[in-house]
């Protein structure tokens, strides 16, 4: 398993996108890929076929954005183009940012 404190994220137009893995662990979906028996968990890089890199690049965003006000209750909105909405929404749906992680699934 790779231990490194970051982690790649692919996008399917080849966009590549380093994260701190601590932040990016508020993802389901990449929680799932990094601790299962899945070749992700042995490279720390992830690949999303179905998500265009200017949407993972926002999604990227807001993992450190999120990371970064985590303690905070004034968190003032993040920018969002219209144009990406949808796929935005779409995106946060596929990784499982709809729901709250519970802390003891983070660590």
């Amino acid at each position: 398993m790779s231990d490194s404190k970051y982690i790649t994220l692919i996008s399917y137009d080849g966009f590549e996108f380093v994260v701190l893995r601590e932040a990016a662990l508020i993802s389901e979906t990449i929680r799932a890929m990094l601790r299962g028996p899945f070749r992700e968990a042995q490279t720390g890089r992830c690949e999303f076929g179905e998500i265009r890199g200017p949407v993972l690049e926002k999604v990227v965003e807001y993992f450190h954005y999120h990371h970064a006000n985590r303690d905070r209750t004034d968190v003032p909105d993040m920018d969002i183009p219209v144009d990406i909405c949808l796929e935005l929404l779409m995106a946060a749906d596929f990784l499982g940012l709809d729901s709250k992680p519970q802390m003891r699934d983070i660590s």
